[in-house]
């Protein structure tokens, strides 16, 4: 057990074995078992950005795990070829078909996140599983329909608002678990919560992409502390280096350079869909508001001048609040 901690944490450390593919590679030698082949049968679970990438290798994942799995993306053609593909993947002879609802939600959009809370709670009893998937990372800077910027909209605000417009239906579950998928580029950012919208900067992608990955794990480790009493676990992860999508487009040269070290896109979701479908003890005792990869919590931190104040957490929770319209926990 020594032995193995040392060698998990010096990957972790030296990053390129951790978040390559030698990470699941390795460490499936002692990571916790898988969850049992039925865990989410009768069970729904939303994922966002789940048209491509991770957000589709979860959806199979769950699927797989008898899962109704709510796939949410911007466009009902992407969203439909999709569900064609993870509809192939699990067909097999004597199985049943994957249950696959696919609705068209644009979590930039704080109106349409509304819309589609509402739907739900008149579809639902109950929701199990929570999944934040969905990415951007522009060019230029560009707005949300309420005119937020966008990746601050896509990353922060609309998981936030669905989060809390979802309590109820998660609540009801009993044993529900909400995940954020975050990214290790966080580790570079510090928490700025006096301008979150990164209006007094010259706009970068990569920028606003770390700043706000960095606000996820913040805030999951928040809600966290709010949700446990309604039995609602509540964590972020990061996938390592997937080949994806969003990789290969908005990070091509990285992409060309470390593809034969990049993770399957089922490798990056292995954690998402560990998450959700395990036993209530692997993942739910002490260890709300942890983030994961690889199925083990790991620092949020390299550095203590990183770590949040407890003025700066609060100052964030404000302005994702008076940003969306709710009222604080």
């Amino acid at each position: 057990m020594r032995l193995t901690t040392t060698v998990d944490w010096l990957m972790d450390k030296t990053v390129v074995p951790g978040y390559s593919r030698l990470g699941p590679a390795v460490r499936r030698a002692w990571w916790p078992a898988d969850p049992a082949p039925d865990a989410l049968v009768g069970r729904h679970v939303v994922v966002t950005g789940a048209s491509s990438g991770l957000g589709e290798a979860a959806v199979v994942g769950l699927a797989r795990l008898g899962a109704t799995v709510h796939m949410l993306g911007r466009r009902q053609d992407r969203l439909d070829d999709s569900a064609a593909r993870v509809r192939d993947r699990l067909a097999a002879p004597g199985t049943p078909a994957a249950d696959l609802v696919s609705e068209v939600c644009d979590v930039s959009d704080l109106d349409a996140v509304r819309a589609y809370a509402a739907g739900l709670a008149d579809q639902i009893d109950a929701l199990h599983g929570l999944v934040h998937g969905a990415g951007v990372l522009p060019p230029e800077r560009a707005e949300s329909a309420q005119g937020h910027e966008l990746v601050y909209a896509t990353h922060v605000l609309g998981p936030f608002l669905l989060t809390a417009l979802l309590r109820r239906l998660l609540r009801e579950d009993g044993d529900a678990r909400v995940v954020w998928v975050s990214s290790g580029g966080m580790y570079t950012r510090n928490l700025d919560a006096s301008d979150p919208e990164g209006t007094a900067r010259e706009f970068s992608g990569t920028d606003a992409y770390a700043r706000t990955k960095r606000m996820q794990v913040v805030l999951a480790e928040m809600w966290a502390e709010r949700l446990r009493t309604d039995q609602i676990a509540v964590h972020s992860m990061h996938p390592g280096w997937a080949a994806t999508p969003g990789l290969t487009e908005s990070l091509a040269g990285f992409a060309k350079v470390a593809g034969p070290l990049l993770r399957t896109p089922e490798q990056g979701a292995d954690t998402i869909v560990w998450l959700a479908a395990a036993g209530p003890a692997s993942v739910t005792g002490g260890c709300s508001g942890a983030f994961w990869s690889d199925r083990h919590p790991r620092s949020k931190t390299f550095l203590p001048a990183v770590k949040a104040s407890p003025d700066e957490r609060a100052k964030l929770w404000a302005a994702v609040t008076e940003a969306v319209g709710t009222e604080p926990y």
